[in-house]
């Protein structure tokens, strides 16, 4: 191996400082650190800390996507980390950006720009598949995303304790790794590391057997510019804000502000501490936050459950309950089937006994008239005529005594079983229609622009009262010389009672229908006559118009009397006088009565009874 390869790989280079963790651990001390982290000390250029506390959630050397051990490992902006082939798998999708010319360079938000140049560029974006987050990539696609050089530390440090045979030397790239430089951190095969320890820069370093590795828990390995393979990032661009390496500073960055990265390290290393620090208390406040809703989640699944038991427990026993019900249900309608039957077999019975000893007694009147002599006939008169007598005054029902109406109604209360209250009685009362009653106004005293209200009573055919609504009313209010008919409103009183409301329009007389069940009530249809309604008298109550008026000639009187002397009103004892007090506006005798009519209104003159 030549001498320049060596250099460059391993060797100290010009810009360059062999600190190692020494650098990195003294501006650490510097700030507030835990005291795991003030346990931790240099040993060498590599430091065996904790395993615990190494890498903390970034130590992870599997892919969350395929699983494997990462290969190039890359960090999106939600700070999840994926090989480089699983990251290309992802669909992009495109997004239209506002922005400036210069928008790399500064940190305000596409939509808060003003003022300045804006043009639309598409933006590919994919989603975390750990956190669904939606991350934008940068212009180089997903080649250009930050490499996770803790990764591959951590995945090289799983290599060496495992014995993988997969580790190449880092110089040769040919041979199996057999120790490493710890000052250069790099794996070297036999051969190289004789090389090592033969070149002059080299000769120095400490170079440890692969197998004495296994028990460090962190080895870093040398972190090469992109651009220059062979050089390490070991400067700081201030105004690029990025590590960059020897030729960088010399091509690209001439012209930049650039130092030490052991110099910089405490300027930058403590701005992200103070990021750190004031980003942490979020976590607290989260965590206690989930700890609460976790606790509210765990108390609702609790409640749940007692809710859920108790739900079942009430369901049971109203099922129980309503079992209970429904057999006591069908026993009682049993019973009433059993008892209508008998009823009616007993009905029966006595019907056919009847119609028997009837048809007997015809049977034997029309044979005696028929065949008898004459003498038959007066003989057996008096026993026939007894009979027949007897038989034409039996009392009997042309119709059955008991009827089908019968019925489930659901929404009737039925008490209580168990404690639940349960719904649902068998009716055995049925309404008919013939029984049925109006009660309320005299439907012959019915005034126009008058409401009406009217009360229908119903019964079953024993005549007694139903005492339950649910029944199918129809009222029908036609005017019977007018294509007329009324609007009618049925209220169900739930008690038997329905309680009907309509207002005629129009004079005369109309035809009141009223049906339950299809069929008319008892006295339906009905007439009604709708007259005028009640007119109070316009005019004065007087014993005539010469009195009423003073004397005056132009005042009239309905009742049609008439004086001598160009008087057009009633006087005492002339003409058309009805002897006695009534009203000027109708000629009325009835002080307290409904005017019957009027006189024109500029000819009658109101005056006060002498």
């Amino acid at each position: 191996m030549g001498e320049g390869s060596s250099s460059r790989a391993g060797g100290n280079q010009p810009g360059r400082e062999d600190t190692g963790w020494s650098t990195d651990m003294s501006w650490k001390n510097l700030g507030e650190m835990s005291i795991k982290e003030q346990e931790q000390g240099p040993q060498g250029a590599e430091a065996k800390i904790p395993s615990q506390v190494s890498l903390g959630g970034l130590g992870k050397s599997r892919c969350p996507m395929c699983m494997e051990l990462f290969k190039v490992p890359r960090i999106l902006p939600c700070l999840h980390t994926f090989c480089t082939a699983c990251l290309e798998e992802l669909e992009p999708f495109s997004v239209l950006m506002l922005r400036t010319p210069d928008s790399e360079k500064t940190s305000e938000r596409p939509w808060l720009w003003d003022k300045q140049p804006q043009h639309l560029e598409p933006q590919l974006s994919i989603l975390c598949p750990v956190c669904d987050t939606e991350v934008d990539l940068p212009p180089g696609g997903v080649k250009a995303l930050t490499i996770d050089h803790l990764a591959i530390n951590k995945v090289l440090l799983q290599n060496l304790q495992e014995d993988r045979p997969c580790l190449v030397c880092d110089l040769c790239s040919d041979r199996e790794v057999d120790s490493r430089c710890l000052t250069c951190r790099v794996n070297l095969c036999q051969f190289c590391s004789q090389a090592h320890r033969r070149q002059k820069k080299t000769a120095f370093h400490s170079i440890m057997p692969l197998k004495d590795l296994k028990g460090y828990n962190q080895i870093g390995k040398a972190i090469v510019c992109s651009i220059h393979p062979p050089e390490e990032l070991n400067l700081f661009c201030e105004q690029c804000d990025q590590p960059v390496c020897r030729d960088c500073v010399l091509g690209d960055h001439r012209e930049h502000t650039y130092d030490l990265v052991s110099n910089v390290i405490y300027k930058h290393g403590n701005s992200i501490r103070d990021l750190l620090k004031s980003t942490q208390p979020h976590m607290g406040t989260l965590e206690r936050a989930l700890i609460q809703i976790e606790g509210v989640g765990n108390a609702l699944r609790s409640r749940m459950d007692a809710l859920s038991s108790d739900v079942r427990e009430f369901c049971d026993g109203y099922i129980m309950a309503i079992r209970e019900h429904r057999d006591q249900l069908l026993k009682q309608l049993e019973d009433v089937r059993i008892q209508k039957e008998n009823s009616l077999h007993l009905q029966k019975l006595q019907v056919e006994q009847l119609l028997a000893d009837l048809r007997t007694g015809v049977e034997f009147t029309e044979h005696l008239l028929n065949n008898g002599t004459d003498l038959e006939i007066l003989v057996t008169k008096k026993v026939v005529v007894n009979r027949l007598k007897k038989l034409k005054k039996t009392d009997y029902s042309i119709g059955p005594g008991l009827d089908d109406g019968i019925c489930f109604s659901p929404q009737e209360k039925a008490g209580q079983y168990g404690g639940y209250e349960v719904f649902g009685a068998i009716l055995t009362k049925g309404v008919d229609p013939s029984k049925c009653i109006l009660q309320g106004e005299d439907i012959q005293k019915v005034c126009e622009k008058q409401k009406v209200t009217l009360t229908l009573l119903c019964r079953d055919i024993l005549g007694e009262h139903m005492g339950r609504g649910g029944e199918h009313i129809r009222v029908n209010v036609i005017h019977k010389n007018k294509d007329c008919v009324l609007k009618t409103m049925v209220q169900d009183n739930n008690n038997g009672t329905y309680t009907i409301s309509f207002s005629p329009e129009e004079l005369g007389l109309y035809t009141v229908c009223i049906f339950v069940k299809g069929q008319h009530i008892q006295g339906s249809p009905y007439t009604m006559t709708v007259r005028r309604r009640f007119r109070q008298h316009q005019g004065v109550f007087h014993c005539c118009s010469f009195c009423s008026s003073g004397g005056q000639k132009n005042a009239r009187c309905a009742c049609g009397g008439t004086m001598a002397g160009g008087y057009q009103g009633c006087g005492h004892g002339h003409k058309g006088h009805p002897g006695r007090r009534h009203w000027s506006c109708c000629g009325g005798t009835e002080e307290n009565s409904e005017c019957l009519g009027e006189i024109p209104q500029r000819s009658l003159v109101r005056t006060v009874a002498l």
